[in-house]
């Protein structure tokens, strides 16, 4: 019961896209948890200074998600092969909730790189005072002024009002050690663009990235839907 025979031509033709389009959709979910990782690893750092959990509450929706995706297809593979309306019907259900989350969880992803600055920057003038008082923040600023080679808000001169300039906001030389700027800061010595502008365009590229990989995946789930409904139909 909930089996099919022998289909015509046009029914086989559809059973093979069906096929096609899941593996496309194994592919691209594969891709999205693979980029949701690699985001929440690689932005990570300075996570204490933005602010806000939206971008990496959307980026866990969005790799969630896609790793029920991937075995899904797998399912929507078999129900193709089996011809089983029961399973092909119950694909279409969860796939389409699935396309729902993921195009929500995209679309946030996307959004909040146009919105990025809106907290960051409070949050990160905010945070200037609680360096050398607070390990986390502390960790995040040194990490965010060494690996995007940055200093201060909006310049290093943001230090001097809250203390003395860190560490990290020194030029790093090819042997790994430190220029010396602390005490006498210059442009040769010191990183001289904000962390604010950099930090933003930083997130901003990785939620362009993530968001619009999502938006992608859950078109496909659209055709992955019109082909399981047609299947369905055409199973006797």
């Amino acid at each position: 019961m909930g089996s099919g025979g022998r289909m015509d031509s046009c029914g086989q033709c559809m059973k093979y896209s069906m096929f096609g389009i899941n593996f496309l959709i194994f592919l691209g979910g594969a891709v999205v948890f693979g980029l949701g990782l690699w985001t929440l690893i690689d932005q990570n750092f300075a996570s204490e200074l933005m602010g806000t959990n939206l971008f990496t509450g959307a980026v866990w929706v969005l790799v969630i998600t896609s790793g029920i995706t991937c075995i899904l297809s797998f399912f929507g593979c078999m129900g193709a092969a089996k011809e089983v309306k029961c399973m092909l019907l119950t694909y279409f259900i969860i796939l389409f909730l699935i396309f729902v989350t993921m195009l929500i969880g995209g679309i946030l992803g996307y959004v909040f790189r146009e919105k990025v600055g809106q907290t960051m920057r409070q949050e990160m003038q905010s945070s200037l005072r609680l360096y050398g008082n607070r390990k986390h923040v502390t960790e995040a600023w040194d990490q965010t002024q060494r690996r995007l080679r940055c200093c201060g808000v909006e310049f290093y001169r943001d230090w001097t009002l809250h203390g003395r300039i860190p560490e990290s906001c020194c030029q790093e030389t090819f042997g790994g050690q430190r220029k010396p700027c602390v005490e006498s800061p210059t442009p040769a010595n010191i990183y001289n663009k904000g962390c604010f502008n950099v930090t933003a365009t930083y997130v901003r590229d990785h939620a362009a990235i993530v968001g619009g990989v999502g938006i992608g995946v859950a078109i496909l789930m659209i055709f992955g839907m019109v082909f399981s409904c047609a299947l369905f139909k055409m199973i006797e």
